[in-house]
């Protein structure tokens, strides 16, 4: 996984709320079992005016010349609320999108932004608005997250909180395995403490046990 230190990019507003993962990414486009081919169904039913032809609605916010290679979106509240789908994340990294603004996200796929790359940050509408209005002429938005600053064109700068081993997650590129064997030492110690406490927890395994054939 790419990590996560600094992005600039440009900032596209779509503060609709409740804006749920089935229009993040319609079932319909989950058409593939990977995480490629997604981007394309980004927003389909909002994005063309045909799904199957992919005839852009020129209204749409992606649509708009402005915000052509927008990698940074201003969301309403409770973002990516609804069904559990990972592709809804999926489709916003393969778009382009590095980070996600809003009031507040749905709950698993605020995780799985952290598990893939993209960064959720929380942010209050006012200051939502301040940043579209900002950045509107075009001008760039810089998120740092190892200060945890976003910048507008302007100079104002916002500051957001993300718990800490989240944080790390996407500072150092590692989802959940990974974050889990930097303690491979740790847990490789407890093992064989543990192996010598309660033997019969490990059915006569061997201790290091030779890998399958």
């Amino acid at each position: 996984m790419e990590p996560f230190t600094t992005h600039r990019g440009i900032a596209v507003p779509l503060l609709r709320a409740n804006v749920d993962t089935d229009a993040i990414i319609p079932s319909r486009e989950m058409k593939r079992v990977g995480k490629t081919g997604l981007g394309q169904g980004l927003f389909a039913a909002w994005r063309y005016r045909n799904s199957d032809s992919r005839e852009p609605e020129p209204d749409f916010v992606l649509n708009q010349a402005r915000y052509a290679g927008a990698s940074i979106l201003l969301a309403g509240e409770n973002f990516g609320c609804g069904s559990s789908r990972e592709h809804a994340v999926w489709a916003l990294k393969e778009y382009g999108f590095r980070a996600v603004m809003a009031p507040s996200f749905g709950v698993i796929f605020r995780d799985n932004c952290i598990r893939n790359g993209v960064l959720p940050i929380v942010l209050d509408e006012t200051k939502l608005i301040a940043i579209a209005e900002d950045s509107s002429a075009g001008g760039p938005v810089t998120v740092d997250l190892r200060a945890c600053q976003v910048f507008s064109p302007g100079g104002t700068v916002y500051s957001f909180n993300i718990p800490p081993a989240q944080r790390e997650m996407l500072l150092e590129g590692l989802d959940p395995v990974a974050l889990t064997l930097k303690l491979a030492d740790r847990i490789d110690a407890f093992q064989r403490q543990d192996r010598q406490e309660r033997p019969w927890i490990y059915l006569n395994l061997p201790l290091d046990p030779s890998p399958c054939p």
